[in-house]
């Protein structure tokens, strides 16, 4: 007879998902919502018997409730006519003495000095497509493949572009980045247009996406949802070594009328991203310019341009170049970059000296004036800019001896001079800032240790503090800290790091099966230093350690967030998948001293970039891998988005492209092996699994395969059917049991955050 796995086990493990998190941790995140220009702001707060307001002045160095909760709740039970008891809302605006919220269907408006509540007119709503002026004057939507320009004052609308057509859009992504199956799914055409006001609202610019000539991928949905036949869509998606690669064509639009200005200049190459997603494209604060960044498609050279939005002469003001690629930051897309206000100076992100640091230059010239920042350290992010005390403000990380991931906040004189960390707790420091510039907002936490979130001035001293993590409910969930490590590398010399998630009621007289949960990034890493970590892998790593696993992250070789070498170690060797042998390393180095780890029981499970690499790491070593789930994995680089293979494995050359394929790896592989795929997934296609089963089927190798129909990259809507089939087929072939029959995850609704980022 079969053994089942309890359901109480199941449920455990479904507790500790991405979704329930915010119900576990209270006062775990802190989203500031200015008013007064920055100068205060106001946040919900949580508390055992439900939500609060709370006010902050910085100045005063204050943190109490933004109105009185009771008597705002009576007041508004007695205008509606309901008894209420805790208040409705989730969001409100605070104007001078007036707090104005959403509620039983309705605007209300509640005096604070008289507590009365009033019903008031909803105001215009932004649609799903506007991006409104910083004036809040003006909005842009998109029609079609058009622009519109519409008063918020009179209603009065008019086109900025009439010449739109599916292969040159106005302000949109490329197509093969556009999330448009995710779209559709939501009820929207298209993701907002991608436009940048000035600081005055008098201009914008955008750019004129054209596709044209660029080679399109099809999906077929098989069940639509009216039924009848199955339903072709098709899309521009450029692949590695194609010669015609979307291009971005800057114009200048003008509230006040008259005739566009389109920059002279080539076309930015946009093989990928829009350079507007990523603040690549931004006005001068007195909106006289508009500055803007270009790489030819080698990425050998960066340049930042300076654009006349009267005229459309651009002027290239610093220029770049390096091997084997120039980059303003370790992520794909990611900006280190300040320019100051006179725009005569910039400061400059570069791995020149091996690290990533930051460098002043005269724009005038386009010569360097100095190093500002030096070390075996990286610049992660630049927070603040004192130009009258000549003072820049950033984040660092490989100051922790510890976590070389970890962040501090530290500061430097634009001469280079006066470095010094002004967080030195040893914790990793997530920053969020005003527009005011006077303070900043951080939570400092770490994997094992929650966050406590504090306003701090920019010497570093502490102005209030806001909230403190309670993890009572986690800890009644039975969840366990996970455990940090460091290793050594498969080259026996350089550390790596990672962190152990263990089972629920973990016993050390036990041993369990290990599972590793790889991601090779190379844009981004899978380790993430704060106690949240990244939320959707993280979560779900914590959820199949609660199955009874023992589940290790760790970034090998050849991911980012450390050295430029240790980045640059993947880079023309994508087949190594993010250094799948120091993976092999650290685990035999880990259970040497943990004897409850039991490397004959090992699988390995990801997604995208993960789902590479787990059926990777099975074909190159099936003898230590023994089960795997692969999700939506761009198996093949050879027709997976150009950039991403361009940028990480380098120009196309057909023997390297080969050999960083799984496809020409099939016949390796051993053990027991789950792919699952979107049948609709936009970004990675599903052909790029289909090229492996067909390889499969060809080396006579048994797998399972599911196919999801509808699903894009991200599962929407799928979610909890794909992670029960993961955890199914995790524990009936690493544990030697069957899953509990009949067991089904609760709906999981669509990660806002996620949402949030797409436009």
């Amino acid at each position: 007879m079969n053994e089942f796995l309890d359901p109480a086990v199941y449920q455990g493990a479904e507790n500790l998902l991405a979704h329930r998190r915010p119900a576990l941790v209270r006062g775990g995140k802190v989203t500031p919502r200015w008013i007064d220009g920055g100068a205060r702001f106001w946040y919900r707060a949580d508390a055992p018997e439900g939500h609060w307001f709370a006010l902050v002045d910085p100045a005063k160095g204050t943190r109490e409730p933004a109105f009185d909760h009771e008597r705002l709740a009576a007041a508004l039970g007695a205008a509606a006519e309901v008894p209420v008891r805790t208040l409705p809302f989730e969001t409100i605006e605070l104007t001078g003495s007036e707090v104005e919220f959403e509620a039983f269907d309705g605007r209300w408006r509640c005096s604070l000095d008289s507590y009365l509540c009033e019903r008031v007119d909803r105001p215009e709503r932004p649609g799903p497509l506007d991006v409104r002026s910083p004036d809040g004057k003006w909005v842009v939507t998109r029609r079609g493949y058009d622009l519109w320009l519409r008063s918020s004052e009179t209603g009065e609308e008019r086109p900025l572009t009439t010449d739109g057509r599916a292969d040159r859009t106005y302000g949109a992504q490329p197509d093969s980045l556009s999330y448009g199956v995710l779209m559709r799914k939501l009820g929207l055409p298209s993701l907002p247009p991608l436009v940048a006001w000035s600081p005055d609202s008098r201009r914008l610019v955008t750019h004129r996406l054209d596709q044209s000539g660029v080679p399109l991928s099809h999906l077929v949905e098989s069940a639509p949802a009216g039924g009848g036949r199955p339903v072709l869509h098709s899309y521009h998606y450029a692949m590695p070594g194609e010669e015609v690669v979307p291009r971005a064509e800057l114009i200048v639009f003008d509230v006040s009328g008259g005739p566009a200005v389109e920059a002279k200049a080539e076309p930015l190459l946009m093989s990928l991203l829009s350079p507007l997603l990523f603040n690549q494209v931004w006005w001068a604060p007195d909106g006289g310019a508009v500055y803007y960044l270009e790489q030819p498609r080698d990425l050998k050279t960066l340049r930042l341009n300076r654009l006349d939005p009267r005229t459309g002469e651009v002027r290239p003001l610093v220029e770049e170049h390096g091997e084997p690629r120039v980059a303003l930051g370790q992520g794909m897309g990611q900006t280190i970059l300040h320019l100051l206000a006179t725009g005569r100076e910039v400061l400059w992100y570069s791995q020149r000296d091996g690290w990533g640091h930051l460098y002043l230059y005269d724009t005038e010239h386009g010569e360097t004036v100095c190093q500002v920042t030096s070390g075996e350290w990286a610049v992660q992010r630049i927070l603040h800019v004192d130009e009258d005390e000549r003072v820049v403000y950033f984040l660092a990380s490989g100051l922790v001896e510890a976590d070389p991931y970890r962040r501090q906040v530290c500061r430097a004189r634009l001469d280079g001079t006066g470095f010094e960390r002004l967080t030195d707790d040893d914790l990793d420091h997530e920053v969020t800032l005003p527009r005011s510039g006077t303070y900043f907002v951080d939570s400092a936490s770490a994997k094992a240790t929650p966050p406590v979130t504090t306003v701090r001035a920019w010497d570093g001293s502490v102005l209030v503090e806001l909230e403190r993590a309670d993890v009572t409910a986690l800890l009644e969930a039975r969840w366990t800290a996970p455990e940090q490590f460091a290793a050594k590398a498969a080259d026996g010399e350089t550390d790596i790091y990672g962190v152990l998630h263990l089972p629920r009621g973990f016993d050390p007289a036990k041993r369990y099966p290990v599972i590793d949960s790889p991601y090779p990034g190379p844009h981004h890493g899978r380790l993430h230093p704060s106690f949240e970590g990244f939320p959707h892998v993280d979560r779900e790593a914590e959820a199949i350690a609660a199955l009874g696993f023992v589940v290790v992250t760790l970034d090998g070789r050849g991911t980012p967030g450390r050295s430029r070498a240790f980045h640059d170690h993947s880079y023309g060797r994508y087949d190594t998948a993010g250094s799948l042998e120091d993976h092999v390393a650290a685990l035999r180095q880990l259970a040497a001293s943990r004897p409850w780890m039991d490397l004959d029981r090992v699988g390995v499970y990801g997604g995208s970039g993960g789902g590479y690499a787990t059926v990777r790491a099975m074909c190159l070593y099936p003898g230590f891998y023994k089960v795997g789930v692969a999700a939506c994995g761009n198996h093949d680089q050879r027709f997976y988005q150009l950039a991403w293979g361009e940028t990480y494995d380098g120009p196309y050359d057909a023997e390297r492209y080969a050999r960083s394929s799984n496809v020409e790896i099939a016949d390796r592989l051993e053990g027991k092996l789950l792919l699952i795929h979107g049948e609709m997934d936009d970004n990675v296609h599903p052909h790029l699994t289909m090229r492996l089963v067909d390889r499969l089927i060809a080396a006579d190798k048994d797998f399972d395969l599911l196919i999801v129909p509808g699903a894009e990259h991200l599962f929407v809507g799928y979610e909890s059917y794909v992670i029960r089939r993961r955890w199914d087929f995790l524990v009936r072939h690493l544990m030697g049991v069957e899953p509990p029959p009949g067991y089904k995850i609760a709906p999981i609704p669509p990660d806002p955050a996620i949402l949030s980022g797409l436009g």
